[in-house]
């Protein structure tokens, strides 16, 4: 490991180049480029796990930590790894100091991969609207986690409001052994009868303002046709804020899923005596080295957050983001007052924005602009 203070990134290219020339490690089988953008005080555990997803997955791993953007100066302190505490490939961490966090892509964009995919996965609140970040909008992937805003249910919306082909949420990522478990447990009806099972509604047991429960909730109604409410339970759910699962079949049958607090999920179906399938708690590792499985568009959770959401249309949105400049140390507001050339009251009006003679009053003739020069100022 080299660790370069108040360095560039021409200088972390060329430490990258002389570690691979010095320790013998080249990386000709990298799977993509993982972008992670974490605070200060979550670092060790995006760490942690981009490097347990990383052994699955090989890539070149690029930490990005903005700190300080009110800093009076920029400054870039990096980590350069090749088979270190961050998995077997190459890895940097990046600590941006002052408004440098603001254009952190002109770092980044130099260390990716050649021809190799770009997924970004943020590790703290998501952002409003990803085409504000570019290390978002350089992303084929994008990973938030709405778990992690202060309202969840908010957060979920602002990602169903603000979706593109390609974004995807931890949120979901957590619902997957319910939903492999709903699955199986329908196929095994099917099997029994030999004949299509229609679900012809239902309710889910839980924690209302979890996005998890909810994104289960909506996939349920989108997938089956009908209504499938979540209804306040007297037990803790935990993060996944599920507890029970009652399905409502024709022919008069009922399928349910209950968590036994132990690890599993206990299945009750007709004609059949209960049975219990493993519930394991995932490690943040797995569940990102489960969303860098696949770089294509996860359509199930498009259909998920729609119904969840009710927000509609997001199988026709475009699947490319165009980078729209943000910065949040400048506050939104009306735009500075434009000062005619041929304003005899520059001092006044830049200071102010109004003349002397704007008292509410109606203007005489003489206060007037005449016709050419209204064109002229308006031009």
């Amino acid at each position: 490991m080299s660790t370069l203070w108040d360095t560039n990134g021409s200088a972390i290219v060329k430490e990258l180049a002389a570690q691979r020339r010095t320790g013998g490690a080249v990386m000709s089988g990298v799977a993509l480029t993982l972008v992670v953008i974490a605070d200060e005080d979550r670092v060790i555990e995006a760490e942690a796990a981009a490097a347990a997803a990383a052994e699955v997955h090989p890539c070149r791993l690029l930490v990005v930590v903005r700190r300080q953007v009110a800093a009076p100066s920029p400054r870039l302190d990096a980590e350069v790894l090749i088979g270190g505490r961050l998995g077997p490939g190459e890895a940097v961490v990046m600590r941006m100091y002052g408004r440098l966090g603001l254009h952190a892509e002109s770092v980044v964009l130099p260390l990716l991969a050649a021809d190799a995919p770009v997924v970004t996965w943020w590790h703290a609140a998501p952002p409003d609207r990803i085409e504000t970040d570019a290390l978002g909008v350089i992303a084929g992937r994008r990973v938030t986690d709405s778990a992690m805003a202060e309202d969840a249910l908010a957060a979920l919306r602002a990602r169903a409001e603000d979706f593109t082909p390609g974004d995807t949420d931890l949120a979901w990522t957590r619902s997957t052994p319910w939903r492999s478990a709903l699955a199986s447990t329908l196929d095994a009806v099917v099997g029994r009868r030999g004949d299509a099972v229609q679900v012809l509604g239902g309710h889910l047991v839980g924690d209302p303002e979890n996005p998890t429960a909810q994104l289960v909730a909506g996939w349920l109604s989108s997938r089956c046709g009908c209504a499938v409410d979540i209804e306040p339970g007297p037990r803790r759910t935990g993060s996944k804020g599920i507890d029970t699962i009652v399905l409502r079949l024709d022919r008069d049958e009922e399928v349910r899923l209950q968590d036994d607090r132990k690890g599993g999920v206990v299945i009750s179906q007709p004609f059949r005596p209960d049975s219990t399938v493993a519930l394991p708690k995932r490690s943040l590792g797995e569940l990102l080295g489960e969303e860098m499985r696949r770089l294509d568009t996860d359509e199930p959770y498009r259909e998920a957050l729609e119904a969840a959401t009710g927000v509609t249309g997001l199988a026709d949105r475009p699947a490319t983001r165009e980078h729209r400049w943000f910065d949040p140390m400048r506050p939104a507001g009306p735009p500075a007052p434009q000062v005619p050339d041929d304003s005899t009251e520059d001092d006044e009006v830049a200071q102010t924005g109004t003349t002397g003679d704007d008292d509410g009053g109606d203007d005489s003739p003489s206060d007037v602009p005449a016709p050419d020069d209204t064109a002229q100022a308006q031009s």
